[in-house]
């Protein structure tokens, strides 16, 4: 692509009126991600419903091309995941009776040097996770498909857009009027979540992501529950809390090890083509799409080790060493590796867990001001938050075609006026209702952020963590999924069985159209299995989406009536 095509198309994809109607939108769906991650313990990703309403409004004021309505939603969908990751962890602190020592100035601070870390980070990695490797990050996918689907039209669209009403109709009957239940098949076994849960969303992202990975998410599981909490709780190894804690530190340590080596294994050899773009070479078979690609490079690596050095001094001015803003820099840089491979296999970005890997590493240097240790957790689950939000963009654009550059700038405006909109709902939530209304079982119950509450004393089970550790790094490096072990260890059993039937429905979809294929004649074969991975595809996407939109719909009814009330 020469200089003056790139020009243009930056013109024609980050545009004036998409600015504008993605700042808008960003400014609503932050403030619900905010409320509803408060409240409910949960973020849908809106990035479906952004994309769907961007192009609704584009095409209200003319012609719009799919690239301009992706960037739009680039923007919109941005500031979601920084108010996830602000929700996540800071009211950890409220419930500890830390309210006093923090307000606006600090909780924006910490949003804005996530968010600026996330975006360092990202520029850094995209050329590797979206176009060396090519994930599947099933959430992007099902928004460019929604996008396709819109401009295509014909069965398509049909199959698409019924599919996401059969969804988001399902989900307001579960979760609006409480007319379905959220698990299924509970058992009563100790220390395990068993269940179902009865998400159509669940079910697509397994369905998307495959029998072979999921099968190494599902085992993780399986060994967790059933062989350390339930079979060595009942040989006398230890207790089930204790079991419970094992699981956590050996789930962590699992995906730290995974983030290690792919810093160690893939990201740090690629230093070598900043290098020789320093040089003057350049490599003419380079991908053209690639967000830091020919002498860019180099002006990335100056961006962002400049960038980098701004963020310490925003960490010092939270009140940490210079040596703990340098560590939490670092380890924030392997944490957001962490999250762009969790969404780009599994379409999950545990943000909360990556911002206690962090707060534990800086505690053990001697951290001990707990304010400073939710400070730090903060900062990585937005950097963590936004890497998977941007990730998933990426991988929307590069079905689509969108320049990257346009993408990444979308997200820093997001994600900027993200950090002020979520600081300023998180400080009015709390002057509203009270620092004793977050917490388990009152009106907000902040699930994620009583857990990094109860976790600022330490890591339940060292030992467990370290052997983890090894172990992600070891399973890495043999090329076997180590990220995808970790989440199952590491999340609820529920979670990591409903993700696996997804799996096998995609099995049982392959097998029951594969009969029908072979009875055609053999040069309709080919273009029948196009067209058959082509509908899976887009149903299971559509099915994504549904959910995910109906979830941010019900957030703002939520919001409007609290405000109402």
């Amino acid at each position: 692509m020469d200089n003056g095509k790139a020009r243009a198309s930056w013109r024609g994809q980050l545009t004036l009126r998409g600015a504008v109607i993605g700042t808008i939108g960003c400014v609503i769906i932050t403030a619900s991600s905010a409320y509803t991650a408060l409240k409910l313990g949960a973020l849908p990703w809106p990035i479906v419903f952004a994309a769907v309403i961007s192009l609704f409004f584009l095409r209200l004021l003319g012609h719009a091309s799919l690239n301009e309505a992706n960037v739009t939603h680039t923007i919109m969908s941005a500031g979601a995941m920084v108010a996830g990751g602000l929700a996540f962890t800071l009211p950890g602190a409220w419930m500890l009776g830390l309210a006093d020592q923090f307000g606006w100035v600090q909780i924006f601070l910490v949003a804005l040097c996530g968010t600026v870390l996330g975006l360092i980070c990202t520029a850094l990695i995209h050329h590797h996770f979206i176009v060396d490797t090519e994930l599947e990050f099933p959430t992007g996918t099902a928004a460019a498909e929604t996008l396709l689907a819109t401009e295509a039209g014909g069965k398509t669209g049909l199959r698409l857009f019924s599919s996401m009403g059969i969804a988001g109709l399902y989900s307001v009957l579960r979760d609006a009027l409480g007319i379905l239940p959220t698990l299924l098949l509970q058992l009563p076994i100790p220390g395990v979540s068993f269940g179902i849960y009865n998400s159509p969303m669940m079910l697509s992202v397994g369905f998307l992501v495959g029998l072979v990975p999921l099968a190494f998410w599902f085992g993780g599981a399986l060994f967790a529950n059933f062989g350390l909490i339930v079979g060595g709780s009942a040989a006398g190894l230890w207790s089930t809390a204790t079991a419970q804690g094992i699981v956590s530190s050996l789930g962590m340590g699992l995906m730290m090890g995974s983030g290690i080596a792919t810093v160690v294994k893939d990201i740090l050899p690629q230093v070598g083509g900043f290098l020789r773009d320093a040089r003057g070479e350049k490599d003419d078979g380079q991908d053209s799409r690639s967000l830091v690609s020919g002498s860019l490079r180099t002006d990335a690596g100056i961006f962002g080790l400049g960038t980098a050095a701004v963020v310490v001094l925003v960490c010092m001015g939270l009140g940490l060493s210079p040596l703990a803003s340098v560590v939490v820099v670092a380890l924030t840089f392997v944490a957001t590796i962490m999250s762009a491979q969790s969404c780009g296999q599994t379409g999950i970005d545990p943000m909360e867990i990556f911002g206690l890997i962090v707060l534990l590493a800086v505690a053990a240097m001697g951290e001990n001001v707990q304010v400073r240790l939710f400070f730090v957790a903060g900062v990585v689950a937005v950097a963590c938050g936004l890497a998977g939000d941007v990730m998933n963009d990426f991988r929307a654009g590069h079905i689509l075609g969108t320049d990257p550059r346009a993408q990444w700038l979308g997200q820093a405006l997001g994600g900027i006026v993200g950090a002020v909109v979520a600081a300023a709902v998180m400080c009015a939530l709390l002057a509203a209702y009270g620092p004793d209304a977050f917490g388990p079982g009152k009106t907000f119950v902040a699930a994620q952020a009583s857990v990094v509450a109860t976790m600022v004393s330490g890591i339940p089970s060292v030992p467990a963590f370290v052997i983890g550790l090894a172990a992600g790094i070891a399973l890495y490096w043999t090329k076997l999924p180590a990220m995808m072990v970790g989440l199952g260890v590491y999340l609820p059993f529920y979670m990591s069985f409903t993700a696996f039937l997804g799996a096998i429905a995609k099995v049982v979809y392959d097998r029951a159209t594969a009969g029908r294929r072979a009875a055609l004649p053999q040069d309709q074969q080919a273009e029948a299995t196009a067209e058959h991975d082509r509908a899976g595809l887009v149903v299971a996407s559509g099915i994504l989406g549904g959910e995910s939109i109906v979830g941010v719909i019900i957030a703002f009814v939520s919001v409007f009536a609290s405000l109402a009330g």
